[in-house]
């Protein structure tokens, strides 16, 4: 959830909670005041009545006017109080109401019936009205429920709308705040998506919020000790390799030079062991014709050797050229049962030594594991080379149709990534449809 919505809809929740407790409030504070209001009008009238009779015992009134309700009607604040005198000797009882009864029914019926059930609306009290130990009648005030009810119903109202418009008010101040505070959230996560493609260079901008600071300021640290690591890990890949690729002319001139020459040697002598022994009759011929052909056979297998180590036309005629024999020798080698075509656009003789060693090892190692893995019947390597990017595709129709592939006990792939990111480049695999598999190696030419 998004962590804006997420703290509205809790301070939401909490105005909720908050706003079913004060109303809780309200209702009580309504039925209290009610009844409280209802004791005072009662306390109130008795004394004037009280008074009256007094008044009457000295002489200064008419019992024929007891009792007075004038003083009380024209004092008495509170609407919706009823009050009710019922004499002793049984006569006419007086009655009085203090304000009209509600016109219209202006509440929900729920409310009135959650009112009448858990409050006390027209609550009433009885007190007798007694002089010189004589009780002249009995008084009584109540409430009017209506009036109760409607009273309760306004402060609920009113309490709705002051809450409404405050909780509108705050979820709004706080949605633009945290919009506010929260906006390098998305900077940072765009910086954190820049980084992970390779861009380490990328840098975020110093905020506003410490902590927001404090946070850039640790990617920023992580971002540069990362970069630093990855480029002394492209020096050390591009010195191994270097180092990987000299060894590997060394081997070969080593063998080329001694292995060849001494071979050769041999099998002149095995020639000429033969020739003797032939004019002389000698059972030696097959002797010296089994040496020859072991010799042959060596001489064979070393240069064999002589190509995976270092091809020689990489030396010598440049990449175009190798490539072109390396696909050659494949398709004498497959016996028909896998094509491979080869395409070059642009000028490879441009490319530096360890641009084009690289080329030749990635499209070495992608036909030797088509040969042993794909069972493919085509294989096409395309090299183009541009301006600045060189990018070399080699896609087969083989049995590939998943990924990620299955980890062996070979270094292939692992290898061909080791020499791309050395060179600062990009290597991509995909599935060809409906199967097959494509390898993608761009490089750039300056790295």
């Amino acid at each position: 959830m998004n962590l804006q919505f997420h703290l509205l809809s809790r301070i939401v929740v909490g105005a909720l909670v908050c706003l079913l407790a004060t109303s809780a409030y309200v209702l009580y504070r309504s039925d209290r005041q009610s009844i409280q209001r209802t004791q005072d009008t009662a306390e109130s009238l008795g004394k004037q009545l009280d008074f009256q009779l007094l008044r009457i015992n000295a002489g200064f009134g008419q019992a024929r006017q007891f009792p007075d309700f004038a003083l009380w009607k024209q004092t008495a604040s509170a609407p919706g109080i009823c009050v009710r005198f019922v004499p002793v000797d049984a006569s006419v009882p007086y009655s009085l109401c203090n304000g009209a009864k509600p016109s219209t029914h202006g509440w929900p019926d729920v409310f009135e019936t959650f009112y009448r059930r858990f409050f006390n609306p027209g609550f009433e009290i009885s007190r007798p009205i007694a002089f010189n130990d004589r009780v002249y009648g009995s008084l009584t005030v109540a409430s009017s429920v209506e009036m109760d009810i409607e009273q309760t119903w306004s402060n609920i109202c009113d309490l709705m709308g002051l809450s409404a418009i405050t909780v509108l008010a705050v979820c709004a101040l706080v949605y633009l705040s945290i919009e506010r505070a929260l906006r390098p959230a998305g900077i940072i996560v765009s910086a954190l998506e820049t980084m992970g493609k390779g861009n380490l260079a990328y840098r975020l901008p110093t905020f506003e919020l410490l902590e927001w600071q404090r946070t850039a300021a640790a990617i920023n640290q992580l971002a540069a000790s990362q970069q630093q690591l990855l480029e002394e890990r492209q020096k050390l890949a591009v010195k191994l390799i270097n180092m990987q690729e000299e060894e590997r002319r060394y081997l070969a001139r080593e063998l080329h030079d001694e292995f060849g020459q001494c071979l050769a040697a041999i099998n002149a002598v095995a020639a000429s062991i033969a020739h003797s022994a032939e004019q002389q009759g000698s059972a030696l011929i097959d002797e010296a014709e089994h040496i020859g052909r072991i010799s042959q056979r060596m001489m064979g297998g070393v240069r064999g050797l002589l190509g995976r180590l270092r091809s020689a036309e990489l030396d010598e005629l440049g990449l175009a050229a190798s490539l072109n024999s390396l696909v050659a020798g494949w398709n004498t080698r497959s016996g028909g049962r896998t094509r491979y075509r080869l395409n070059i656009v642009g000028d490879c003789a441009a490319l530096p030594e360890p641009l084009a060693v690289t080329l030749f090892r990635i499209a070495q190692e992608c036909l030797t594991n088509i040969a042993k893995h794909a069972a493919a019947a085509t294989a096409n390597v395309t090299l183009t080379v541009g301006k600045d990017v060189v990018t070399l595709t080699v896609q087969d129709d083989g049995i590939a149709n998943a990924q990620p592939f299955v980890e062996g006990p070979g270094i292939g792939l692992l290898g061909i990534r080791e020499r791309v990111t050395a060179l600062q480049g990009h290597l991509a695999l995909a599935i060809v449809q409906p199967h097959g598999l494509r390898v993608e190696a761009e490089l750039p030419i300056e790295a």
